[in-house]
């Protein structure tokens, strides 16, 4: 995370006459957190330019006056959001300090703190073939609806797909689910491994047959330039996931939840345009699910 401590400027906020009049001196402190990769490239552009958010934030202090430090928050965090790289905060915090406040007892300061936490586009797809996989699959779109943090807004039809990677099994059942999210790429995918984890998912054959499968795929929107990108060294985060162009079982349902989707520069629609899709088919409907998503 960014922290920027102790912009100062002169600014007319208050409800006192006097205020609006003579002016004081108002202080803010600013916390932005960064998405997983920022800075990865050491690019500037793919970060939140620390100059650019004081001279915002300074800006608005010295601006257009209004009553409460309330309203003052809100406008600075507006501000930084708009900034390149603002919007693809996570969470961005902002307190004004107003250290000449017209208080009647001896007192060292008075601050306001807002904290605007991110919501962002992100796609989960789904995936099952053994045992019940289809109430499996309706359990984890549940699942995933109740998260904290997240917010279910859309869920394509089931379609069944051959397996790959040559290892003998049943056939899948696939779906793709996109949310709205406040949660960090990094968070998002461990919840999605603890709902695994309950339906008994294992992982000691790659490519095997699975009680449940929940992959992240995306998480951002490319057309916004929220989009999370990440390489890992070894084991862990990888976004957008490096082998969603190659699978017609992921792209056809993400189509489905989303016609305008983009992966990798291109519309999704393209990608799944040169891939074999013989091997997926329909699916069974889904089970009647509730408002949190559950059958």
């Amino acid at each position: 995370m960014i922290r920027l401590a102790g912009v100062r400027a002169h600014g007319h906020h208050g409800v006192f006459e006097h205020e609006r009049r003579d002016g004081q001196e108002f202080v803010v402190d600013l916390v932005a957190h960064l998405p997983v990769g920022a800075g990865g490239g050491d690019e500037i552009s793919a970060t939140l330019h620390y100059g650019e958010a004081a001279e915002a934030l300074v800006e608005v202090l010295a601006g257009e006056p209004v009553d409460l430090l309330e309203t003052l928050v809100e406008r600075l965090l507006d501000a930084v959001e708009q900034l390149p790289g603002g919007r693809a905060c996570p969470r961005l915090e902002v307190t004004v300090h107003k250290p000449q406040a017209p208080i009647t007892v001896p007192f060292a300061d008075v601050s306001v703190t807002g904290v605007r936490d991110q919501r962002v586009p992100a796609v989960v797809a789904l995936g099952a073939n053994l045992g019940d996989a289809t109430g499996t699959l309706a359990s984890a779109v549940g699942e995933l609806a109740e998260l904290p943090g997240v917010e279910l807004v859309g869920l394509s039809p089931l379609v069944e797909s051959d397996p790959v990677g040559g290892v003998e099994q049943p056939v899948y059942l696939n779906a793709v689910a996109r949310v709205e999210t406040t949660l960090a790429a990094a968070d998002l995918l461990a919840a999605l491994h603890r709902i695994e984890a309950r339906h008994g998912r294992t992982r000691e054959v790659r490519w095997g047959a699975r009680t449940l499968d929940l992959d992240l795929i995306q998480h951002g929107d490319p057309r916004a330039g929220t989009e999370v990108r990440c390489v890992p060294e070894g084991v862990g985060l990888h976004l957008p996931h490096p082998r969603a162009s190659e699978r017609a079982f992921v792209l056809g349902p993400w189509l489905a939840v989303d016609p305008v989707a983009e992966l990798d520069g291109r519309p999704v629609s393209q990608w799944l345009a040169e891939l074999d899709q013989d091997g997926v088919r329909s699916g069974p409907p889904w089970p009647a699910l509730t408002r949190g998503g559950r059958a």
